[in-house]
Order: C-alpha cells, then sequence, then structure tokens
C-alpha cells in the first residue's frame, strides 16, 4: 500500500539574480504608479502564506548589485519611494512590500518620527533622485513599542521621571506625546469621557495614536517636501494581517477595506477628521471591549 505524499506547505519567496539575462526595470513614472507598485506589493506579501507548496520569484536587476557596470564603479541609486519606517525588527520595509533592492530609499527611527536626522536624510533623497522618486511613505505599525511607552507615560506621569536622564529616550517619546493626547480626546470625543474606564482603553489609545503619530508625521514631511515635487502618502502595517492600512472599516470583511497608503492631510482640520475616523472604527470599538492587541514591544 502506498502512502499519499502529504501537499508540501512550503512557500518558497526567490530573489532571483541572473548575470546572462538582464531584467529589465520599469520604474513608475507617476506618484499614482508608485503608490499602487507598493499597495499591490504589500497585498501579495498580507496573502503569501494563503498558497502552501508555491514559489513567489522576484527578478534583480544585475545592474543594481553593481554586475554589468564599469568595475569599481558604483550602481547609479535610483529609488522609486522613499519610506520613513520605525526601527522595529517585525516592519522589514523591503520585505513587506515585496520591492527589491534599489526601489526604496529607507530611513528607520523608533516610532518612525520626523527628527532632524531623518529630515536631512529625506531631503537628501528628494534633492539627489529627484529623476525617479516619486513618492515619500510614513509608514507606522501596531503595537509599537516607541508609541506604547508615550501612552503609559501620558496614563501615568510619575513614569515620566524615569526618562529624566535619559535624553535621546525622552525625545522620542515627548515627540509621541502630541497625538497621544490628540489620540485621547479623539475617543473621547466619540466613545464618551467615561471611554477612560473601560477594560481596553489601554490597547485602544495605543493603536490610535499610533495611526495619528503617523498621519502628523507625513504632515510634517508633506510642509518640508511639497515644494521639492515629492507627494507624501502615510499608512500602518497591521502585524496579524500583514495590510498596510489604517483602523478605518469594519471587521469581519474579507478583504478589508482602509487598506493602502493615503494622502498626508493638508492641515489640522484634516489630522482631527482622521482621529475621530480612527477612535469610531470598529477596530478600535473591538479594542475598547476586549482589550487585546496592544502589547507594544
Amino acid at each position: 500500500m502506498t502512502r499519499k505524499r502529504k501537499p508540501s506547505r512550503t512557500i518558497d519567496v526567490i530573489y532571483r539574480f541572473d548575470p546572462d539575462r538582464r531584467t529589465r526595470r520599469r520604474a513608475p513614472r507617476t506618484p499614482a504608479e508608485a503608490q499602487a507598485k507598493l499597495v499591490k506589493g504589500n497585498r501579495s506579501f498580507a496573502h503569501l502564506l494563503d498558497s502552501p507548496g508555491s514559489a513567489r520569484v522576484i527578478p534583480l536587476d544585475p545592474s543594481d548589485v553593481g554586475h554589468g557596470v564599469l568595475p569599481g564603479v558604483a550602481p547609479v541609486q535610483r529609488p522609486f519611494a522613499a519610506v520613513l519606517g520605525c526601527s522595529d525588527a517585525r516592519v522589514p520595509i523591503e520585505t513587506i512590500f515585496q520591492q527589491k533592492s534599489n526601489d526604496l530609499f529607507v530611513v528607520r527611527v523608533a516610532g518612525n518620527g520626523v527628527g532632524s536626522g531623518c529630515l536631512g536624510s529625506l531631503r537628501y533623497a528628494a534633492d539627489n533622485f529627484p529623476e525617479s522618486l516619486k513618492l515619500v511613505v510614513v509608514l507606522g505599525h501596531s503595537q509599537c513599542g516607541a508609541v506604547t511607552s508615550a501612552v503609559d507615560v501620558f496614563l501615568r506621569p510619575a513614569r515620566y521621571l524615569t526618562l529624566a536622564a535619559n535624553y535621546p529616550l525622552r525625545s522620542i517619546v515627548d515627540s509621541i506625546l502630541v497625538a497621544v493626547r490628540s489620540a485621547s480626546l479623539a475617543l473621547e470625543i466619540v466613545h464618551g469621557p467615561r471611554v477612560t474606564a473601560l477594560h481596553g482603553y489601554r490597547a485602544a489609545l495605543v493603536e490610535t495614536s499610533v495611526a495619528i503619530n503617523t498621519c502628523v508625521a507625513a504632515y510634517a514631511l508633506k510642509l518640508e517636501l511639497e515644494s521639492r515635487g515629492c507627494r507624501v502618502l502615510f499608512g500602518t502595517y497591521d502585524l496579524a494581517s500583514r495590510y498596510v492600512r489604517l483602523p478605518l472599516a469594519p471587521d469581519g470583511r474579507k478583504t478589508p477595506s482602509g487598506i493602502g497608503l493615503f494622502p498626508a492631510p493638508d492641515g489640522d482640520r484634516e489630522v482631527r477628521r482622521l482621529a475621530t475616523a480612527v477612535a469610531g472604527s470598529a477596530s478600535i470599538a473591538a479594542l475598547l471591549r476586549t482589550g487585546r492587541g496592544a502589547k507594544g514591544r
């Protein structure tokens, strides 16, 4: 009796480099094409585990790793998007967008805040790659440790004293507290002043703050980089679903809306409108009831 072999559950992601067969790079020509490329790549990554036994091949252009150029000459840098993301090890930027070498100019810092070093790096990208660079993206993520630290300081001010002698960490927390305060106000507006007594208030405050912190950073970059011809977008990476999205849609949908990247706001009024929309989403309401989802580490 022959045993049937179980179908393979292995999923291979292959970055293919063939020096004898050049892969012609087709770079996005417009911000809309660049946005579509990132969103499509993230959808592909989010569904990666849906097809066991399959392989996904990502071809690499040999010239992007220096093959075929003159000896001793480095490949030309030509990213189509710059991404300001968090340092969290669970959020590998190129991987979650399914992009390859020389596609993205990535800047990472805890809490994806717009400090002078990050801003300088993004200005460099905008000034030095004007032909290829189409987008600047701010990417936050769920259960962010930096945002969680700011939320805990907000909820228990005595904890701020532990940061007194740690200026670098304190500066990160300070930059996020504006978003946390805005998130707390939005939750009270939507759910009433007694929202702070709900079991899941801390978890809901973390995730609302993540979205607002990312939105505020995008607004700041829009003010700084718009004159350089860069379109600025933002979104948050959900560690559980692997989608880049905002918590704006009802739960329980097979393909939830709110997926993708969103335009940076034009002003304070739009930031407040987004804060209210996030605070009123079904996913935040579920966190208020259950308290699950915001461990923050």
